[in-house]
């Protein structure tokens, strides 16, 4: 069993989410969840609730295939943080100048499998 789910135009840098999930990949689907309630970091709540979506997604595929769940099981097999869009915004300075300010965000994608799906397709 693989479900997968993604956030789009997250407005966090990716460098900032990056930091986020690596502490959580390969982990325990609901490890952690349980880690990242205590994380300091804003986008951490975004993540959290991603997997959240990812463990949600893999209950409705095994209810639809009539397969047993159980969300202690999965496991995150796949975790990414990409760059999204960057929104360039000017800012007045003196004497006519301006500067530009980047507002940056990122696309996330998780991946929660079971381990036997996990260990087989890390073999190949």
């Amino acid at each position: 069993m693989e479900a997968k789910a993604q956030t789009r135009y997250l407005r966090v840098t990716a460098q900032k989410a990056r930091r986020v999930v690596n502490l959580v990949r390969g982990q325990n689907a609901t490890e952690a969840i349980a880690s990242l309630k205590f994380q300091p970091q804003a986008v951490a709540t975004d993540v959290r609730k991603l997997i959240e979506s990812a463990i949600a997604n893999a209950r409705v595929k095994a209810d639809a295939a009539g397969e047993r769940f159980d969300e202690r099981e999965l496991v995150i097999k796949e975790i990414t943080v990409d760059e999204g869009p960057t929104m360039k915004r000017i800012q007045p300075r003196a004497q006519g100048r301006a500067n530009r300010i980047l507002k940056r965000s990122s696309h996330l994608t998780v991946v929660v499998a079971t381990p036997e799906v996990a260990v087989k397709e890390g073999a190949k």
